[in-house]
């Protein structure tokens, strides 16, 4: 595997970058490359090394980046709406995130569901959207000790991340709700 690391960063455009680069490498259908997967700032190229010419490989990632480095601004999408049932059993660490951000469940509620979020990268299990950023004042750690069951449909807040859990897995962020 080849991990391409652009800027260390969290950042919308950052990552449009690592996406678009994905796009165009995954666009050349080099010989050996099974796999290509963006992160928030990084590409993961999965190649087999023995159908594979690496320098090609290098040469090609440096001249696509080449054409997208000026790039200042991300594409427009349209957004996917998720209804969220909030607290409850659905959200059993929603009392806990207000009480930290020293607010009303009201209010976490509203902090959380009034963005638009953007999906930086998928991972953890198939289909876990990592997006971003939540309302820096509702920000909270993960759990010090992970559930061993978290039902499909969860919501959670790791730091200035949330997600939703696609299928039932182990997992340590704060769950506020369930879709």
């Amino acid at each position: 595997m080849l991990l391409v690391e652009l800027e260390p960063a969290i950042d919308p455009v950052v990552n449009e970058r690592a996406i678009l680069l994905a796009a165009r490498l995954r666009d050349r259908r080099a010989r050996g490359v099974r796999d290509i997967a963006p992160g928030y700032s990084t590409l993961g190229i999965h190649y087999d090394p023995l159908q594979t010419d690496l320098a090609a490989l290098e040469r090609a990632i440096e001249t696509e980046f080449a054409a997208l480095a000026a790039l200042e601004a991300i594409r427009a999408r349209d957004p996917i709406e998720i209804p969220v049932e909030y607290g409850g059993t659905f959200g059993p660490d929603l009392d806990a995130v207000a009480e930290r951000a020293g607010c009303s469940a009201a209010d976490v509620i509203t902090r959380h569901s009034e963005r638009i979020y953007r999906v930086y990268m998928l991972g953890f299990v198939p289909g876990f959207a990592y997006m971003g950023r939540v309302d820096p004042t509702i920000a909270s750690p993960r759990h010090r000790v992970p559930r061993e069951r978290v039902p499909a449909g969860s919501v959670g807040i790791a730091g200035l991340q949330t997600g939703v859990y696609p299928v039932e897995s182990p997992g340590g962020w704060q769950l506020i709700g369930r879709t």
